[in-house]
């Protein structure tokens, strides 16, 4: 992060949702991605509902713990596409899911995801995949247990890294560029065009 946008970070009130969403989601909102994850505080739930309402941005709720709140913001078609290409397909079948339809592995996974966080054992590594993450880098940080990597960014890249640091580049400048807009006032509702 450069060091201006940085700099306006840290004026801005961490706990704002157009500030979250501006942070952990521009990859999802200018179209670069098909998912993220979405920490937020709880209070701020209904506030991403009303957001991503009339958009094509759909929501699910992983964790609810009493300070905060875990979300998949993701779009449906192309998250369902991705997960349905042979080689994820297999990758989710090794992870043990029958059906690789959105709907029958979103509750699988949450139950998964929610017993990583309570115990910190069995990592759910579909996570990955549930967030656009190559095939290539999932299989590359189940088989080296998250080490050995190339390079790090938005995920842990195991393959093709100058290919990758690209495009950790474009979702770089896509939440500074959102970052700057939520910071000289510019609604979240306004950015969606919802």
């Amino acid at each position: 992060m450069r060091q201006e946008i940085f700099k306006l970070v840290c004026e801005m009130d961490m706990d704002d949702i157009d500030t979250q969403l501006a942070l952990q989601c521009a990859p999802i909102i200018t179209d670069l991605k098909f998912s993220n994850l979405l920490i937020i505080p709880t209070g701020g739930k209904n506030r991403v509902e009303k957001l991503l309402q009339g958009t094509d941005i759909s929501y699910y709720i992983l964790l609810d713990e009493k300070d905060k709140t875990t979300m998949l913001l993701y779009k449906q078609m192309e998250l369902q596409d991705y997960l349905s290409g042979s080689v994820q397909t297999q990758m989710m079948q090794k992870l043990g899911y029958r059906s690789v339809r959105l709907f029958d592995i979103l509750p699988v996974f949450r139950a998964r995801y929610a017993h990583y966080m309570k115990d910190s054992i069995l990592f759910p590594h579909e996570m990955g995949l549930l967030l656009g993450y190559p095939v290539e880098d999932v299989a590359g940080f189940i088989k080296h247990k998250g080490e050995h990597f190339l390079y790090n960014g938005y995920w842990k890249v195991y393959s093709n890294p100058l290919e990758k640091q690209k495009i950790f580049d474009r979702y770089e400048a896509a939440r500074e560029n959102l970052v700057e807009l939520v910071s000289k006032g510019v609604h979240m509702e306004n950015i969606l065009g919802g």
